[in-house]
């Protein structure tokens, strides 16, 4: 029994050993690395408490979810207000040179960023910043400085997008003047040139600024016309300067306000420190995450009650949403935590360090600092919210969402990617493309609950106006164009006209006020006039102005708001036509030779129908010739006589028959029209003709039509100023000169007061148009000329034309009457002389069809032999020879049997109209026969039996 109390005894000393170990610390617990990460950051700031929050969560989790790592990170935190960027950088050195921190998480701000940065890079200390978001600090300016946040220049794209979406043309940015503010506005200037949007102005105000600067620096953007705001500063400055624009009424609803992504991921921040939806129909931008995943919405709840437990005094409404800060600072320390790992440091140094002074010069170099730089740099997992990873020392740009503030929540309205523009949903199809239209977005509300769109700009109270230069004084009969006045009491310009009703309909179209005023120009030549305009003595100039190769030198022009173009205006003369001639006139000459061909051709068609079958087409050459030719020339009146009696022939003389129809009364309709109607002839075609006769032409005063006229070799002393369409007619009236040179806009001003004996002729030679005039490089340029497209392709400007111009078909009249060649041509009639030409071909192969049938054995007769002459000839007598199988001719066989025959048997062949017409009865043998055609062969010895043996012949071939 003994060796079971022995056993029984081991056994429990085995179970007590065991229950020592567990309660014991992990063996391998005490061989754990240490890795000291410093922490630096302001625990007052809105980023500090979410980092105090934040990252205690995040190692708990990394741990937790890698327990058999052997590096565990120590934190060393120090506070360090985000205000004193000294006390940050000695706060970094300390946490370098005292606690030798392999690498420093923050601190909060850019400002200290970019001094902590310089002291890691000499120590070769990565310094990891999850909220340090300017451009003024980055990787490739100081080696070891990571960001673990999105740059801010990377949301300007969406900012632009956004912009451009509801067609704002002009952007303020109000920032926080220092680093963080100020870095992002080259940035942001250049996105918003990408969709010709302008930034006129920009407000930038101090963290330090009291409330009075605060309200006069927006009192002075009350005073400008833009009101679209976009706010890029931190909490503190933003819940001040929002305060203010409440109590100034700037959060109306003809103001925009859009806040940067550093605000909007602070929202519940702002609206914790403000009155109550006092944000409302505010725009935001901020990177998108996607918090209704679970990872992150299992982590929003589990840090809502840390950072009230840690932050008891903070008001709730601040975690109303998790902020994107918490993500990257979470991501951070993860990615830290790896990169421990991965360099696994058993006794981290540093090297050069001297321990008896403090100090940039002594302070050392970690000896893992490049490893561990690199590793960090390396490192890509799926972290909280997305993809983690390093580009160039920057995280991966992301997506951005679009959110309306209502009741002081954000709503998303829409995202936006750099490949598909903005969308209301996320991942658009792969086929859309990038869109910046205002359809992209769901419903805005906008301030004070309203749902139409602000525009962005008003009439502003104060500042400069643009000075308008306005041409003057103004001819009388042109003051339709433009005309200027000025009021000898208040010497107030005004000006009226077609060109200043199309310049102010341009204004209004304008996605911004623009304030100007109209400057006389007295007897300024238009080539002076633009020079002015370019050299800055007038901001613009509103008249009648021709863009040209030259001008556009000296100033930049809108697109012409009129087109415009040179031609000529002549005389007209009464030239009814009295020539002997003028019954050809009304063909053309190609068309009277086609139908004398197709006569010919017509002819043709009937005699090779007829010719075996007729009579009347039978006969000797000059008979048969003149019978077609009468045939065929007499459809003309219809009175052709000739009896058909092939169907082809019929068929096809019907159609021909139509065709002669369409032609004599085309031909009749022009004859008299040349014969009757008044015809008023220009005395010169074209410019060419003028120039060859020696004439002198007229030009108006001042205008570039002189150069124009000078490049036509027209001598100088031949042109001749006029300043109105008065001096002209005068001119024109007394043959001082043959014509006037001139662009078509006044031409159809001087038309409309004397059309009745002018008319313009002769190719038109275009020109730019009238353009209105800006100096070199005005943006003014493109956005007028846009709204002068929005004008033309409606009817605004075809409404405002008839109001200064009136109807610009009341002189048609006389332009219905002028000379022009109403000759007809053969292209008018191609198609019926096609119907005629393939009924007569298809009659033809028909015919031809049918004698070949019915004279197969002779053509096999006539195929046999050698000669091609012999057999065409053979062909051609078989042909020509009557088809006695005919009815014709079986009827004509039946009048030869007949008792009243020709008694002397000889072989006649009479016509089918043998009788009188109207006879009652067929006379006796005696009586006299009355036939129309008789023809007598040549063989009139012949027997009648011997012609009956030649008719069987011919039947056999």
């Amino acid at each position: 029994m003994r060796p079971p109390q022995n056993l029984h005894y081991h056994l429990s000393i085995l179970l007590f050993i065991s229950s020592l170990l567990f309660l014991l610390p992990n063996p391998l617990s005490s061989q754990n690395i240490e890795f000291k990460v410093g922490l630096i950051f302001d625990k007052s700031s809105p980023v500090g408490q979410i980092a105090n929050t934040t990252i205690p969560l995040a190692l708990d989790d990394f741990y937790r979810a890698n327990p058999d790592y052997s590096t565990r990170i120590s934190l060393i935190v120090r506070d360090s207000p985000s205000a004193d960027i000294v006390a940050s950088a000695s706060t970094a050195l300390e946490l370098i040179t005292q606690e030798k921190v392999q690498a420093i998480l923050g601190p909060g701000t850019s400002a200290e960023s970019t001094f902590v940065a310089d002291i890691g890079t000499r120590a070769k200390v990565p310094i990891v910043s999850f909220s340090s978001t300017s451009t003024s600090v980055s990787h490739a300016r100081s080696r070891f400085f990571i960001r673990a946040a999105l740059n801010d220049s990377v949301q300007v794209g969406a900012i632009a997008a956004l912009v451009k979406s509801f067609g704002w043309r002009r952007v303020v940015p109000i920032y926080e003047d220092n680093d963080y503010g100020s870095s992002v506005i080259p940035y942001l200037v250049d996105a918003l040139d990408g969709v010709d949007t302008e930034i006129p102005y920009r407000c930038p105000i101090s963290t330090s600024a009291n409330d009075d600067q605060i309200s006069a620096a927006l009192t002075r953007l009350q005073t400008k016309q833009t009101r679209v705001f976009l706010v890029h500063m931190r909490v503190p400055l933003a819940v001040r300067m929002f305060t203010m624009a409440n109590e100034l009424g700037m959060m109306s609803d003809e103001y925009v306000w859009i806040l940067s992504d550093g605000l909007t991921t602070l929202l519940s921040w702002l609206e914790a420190e403000m009155a109550p939806e006092s944000m409302d129909g505010v725009l935001g931008v901020s990177t998108f995450f996607p918090i209704k995943d679970p990872p992150l919405h299992n982590f929003r709840k589990r840090w809502i009650p840390q950072f009230l437990k840690y932050h008891p005094q903070s008001d709730p409404t601040m975690t109303h949403e998790l902020s994107n800060y918490a993500i990257w600072a979470y991501n951070a320390v993860w990615a830290i935590a790896m990169a421990a790992e991965q360099v696994q440091p058993i006794n981290p140094s540093y090297v050069n360090f001297t321990s008896s002074k403090v100090g940039l010069s002594n302070m050392g170099v970690s000896s893992i600092g490049e490893k561990l730089l690199q590793a960090i740099l390396n490192i890509q997992f799926q972290g909280l919210g997305g993809w983690f990873k390093f580009v160039d020392g920057e995280l991966e740009s992301s997506e951005f969402r679009i959110v309306n503030v209502i009741s002081g929540r954000a709503r998303d309205i829409g995202f936006y990617t750099s490949k598909y523009g903005l969308s209301r949903k996320r991942n658009p199809n792969n086929n859309s493309n990038s869109s910046t239209s205002q359809g992209s977005l769901r419903p805005v509300i906008w301030p004070n609950e309203s749902t139409t769109q602000p525009k962005g700009f008003v009439t502003p109270t104060v500042g400069k106006k643009l000075r308008i230069a306005v041409p003057g004084p103004v001819n009388q009969s042109f003051r339709s164009f433009l005309d200027v006045q000025k009021d000898p009491v208040t010497n107030q310009i005004s000006a009226t006209g077609f060109v200043i009703e199309m310049f102010e309909a341009a204004v209004d179209k304008l996605p911004y006020a623009l304030p100007f005023e109209y400057v006389q120009a007295l007897n300024v030549h238009y080539n002076d006039l633009v020079e002015m305009v370019g050299n800055g003595t007038y901001d613009g100039a509103v008249a009648d102005v021709t863009i040209t190769a030259r001008r556009s030198i000296d100033a930049d022009f809108t697109l012409p708001y009129m087109a415009s173009g040179l031609s000529m205006v002549v005389p007209v003369k009464n030239e009814r036509t009295k020539n002997a001639w003028v019954f050809l006139r009304p063909l053309k000459y190609d068309l009277w030779l086609v139908s004398l061909a197709f006569f010919i051709f017509s002819g043709a068609v009937v005699w090779v129908l007829e010719h075996r079958i007729n009579d009347e087409f039978r006969g000797p050459p000059s008979n048969q010739f003149g019978t077609v030719f009468y045939f065929i020339f007499s459809t003309l009146v219809f009175s052709h006589r000739e009896r058909l009696v092939s169907n082809l022939s019929r068929f096809f003389i019907i159609v021909w028959l139509f065709v002669v129809l369409i032609l004599q009364s085309s031909y009749t309709a022009s004859l008299t029209s040349m014969l009757t109607v008044q015809r008023m002839n220009p005395t010169y075609s074209d410019i060419y003709e003028l120039q060859k006769s020696g004439k002198n032409v007229g030009y108006l005063k001042d205008s570039f039509v002189k150069g124009f006229l000078s490049s036509m070799n027209f001598e100088e002393s031949r042109l001749v100023p006029f300043k109105s369409p008065e001096a002209y007619q005068e001119a024109l009236s007394n043959n001082s000169i043959a014509a006037i040179v001139d662009e078509i806009p006044y031409l159809q001003i001087f038309l409309k007061l004397y059309c009745n004996n002018y008319t313009m002729v002769g190719q038109t030679n275009k020109t730019g148009g009238f353009g209105f005039v800006f100096p070199k490089g005005s943006s003014l340029v493109s956005d007028l000329s846009r709204a002068i497209l929005n004008i033309t392709e409606g009817d605004e400007s075809t409404e405002i034309y008839q109001k200064w111009f009136g109807d610009p078909s009341s002189c048609q009249a006389q332009d219905n009457s002028l000379s022009s060649s109403n000759s007809l041509d053969f292209i008018s009639f191609w198609g019926l002389f096609l119907i005629t030409g393939s009924t007569s071909i298809i009659c033809c192969i028909l015919h031809f069809v049918l004698f070949i049938n019915q004279n197969k054995k002779s053509l096999k007769e006539i195929a046999s032999g050698h000669s091609f002459r012999w057999k065409f000839r053979s062909m051609a007598k078989l042909h020509d020879q009557k088809d006695l199988s005919s009815h014709t001719f079986r009827k004509q066989q039946t009048n030869f049997n007949s008792p009243y025959n020709n008694p002397s048997g000889s072989s006649v062949s009479v016509s089918n109209r043998i009788f009188c017409e109207g006879s009652p009865q067929i006379g006796p043998p005696n009586q006299e026969i009355v036939e129309t055609e008789v023809y007598i062969d040549n063989s009139t010895t012949e027997t009648p039996n011997r012609a009956e043996n030649d008719v069987e012949a011919n039947n056999g071939g």
